[in-house]
C-alpha cells in the first residue's frame, strides 16, 4: 500500500465498505448511468473492482464529454423532440388507456418516454405491442423511444429473474 490511491483511507470512505455495499452502489451508479441512454459517446469511466484474493474485473462505460454527474442528472431518454408524438399506431383510444396506466404506475413519462430499464421497457413495449396487435413492435418503439435492437434487451430480460415480478404487474397494471 505505498501508492496513495492503494490506501482505503484515501477511498473517499469506500475502504470501509463491505463488497457487497461497494457492488450495490456501484449496480445503482450503473443503473443510472443506463437510463441516461449515452446521449454522448467518446470520452470514458472505467469502475475497477479487485477484491483481495480476487481476479481483476473491469467494465467500462461510454458516456461522452459530459462528466459523470452530469449524466447521472439527466435521468430517463433525455428530452423529448418533436419526434417523441406518438404515431397512430400508439394513439389510439385502446393505446392512449394503457399509456395513462404505465404513467400512473411511474413506467413512462408525460412524453411517452421510458423511465425504466432498457429490458423492462422491452417488456413494456412487448406487452403494449401484443395488447394493441402491433406486428412490427420492435421498429414502433424503437423509433419513439430513439432506441435500437431492443429485441435484444426483451430476450436478455427473459434470462432474468426479476423480469418475471415486473412482467407480472405490467398483467395486473394492463387488466
Amino acid at each position: 500500500m505505498n501508492d496513495k490511491e492503494d490506501n482505503p483511507d484515501n477511498l473517499g470512505g469506500l475502504g470501509q465498505l463491505l463488497p457487497a455495499e461497494v457492488l450495490e452502489k456501484l449496480n445503482a451508479v450503473l443503473e443510472q448511468l443506463h437510463r441516461a441512454e449515452h446521449p454522448h459517446h467518446g470520452s470514458k469511466i472505467t469502475f475497477v473492482y479487485v477484491a483481495s484474493g480476487g481476479q481483476h474485473v473491469e467494465t467500462q462505460i461510454n458516456i461522452g464529454t459530459a462528466s459523470p454527474a452530469d449524466a447521472l442528472s439527466k435521468g430517463g431518454g433525455g428530452t423529448p423532440s418533436a419526434e417523441s408524438t406518438l404515431p397512430d399506431i400508439l394513439a389510439t383510444e385502446e393505446a392512449m388507456a394503457l399509456w395513462e396506466k404505465a404513467k400512473g404506475a411511474g413506467y413512462v413519462d408525460e412524453h411517452y418516454q421510458p423511465l425504466l430499464s432498457r429490458t423492462q421497457s422491452a417488456l413494456l413495449a412487448d406487452a403494449m405491442a401484443e395488447r394493441l396487435g402491433i406486428r412490427e413492435k420492435w421498429k414502433t418503439f424503437e423509433t419513439l423511444w430513439k432506441r435500437k435492437n431492443m429485441y435484444r434487451d426483451y430476450y436478455k430480460a427473459l434470462c432474468l429473474q426479476q423480469s418475471l415480478a415486473f412482467q407480472d404487474k405490467i398483467k395486473v397494471l394492463f387488466r
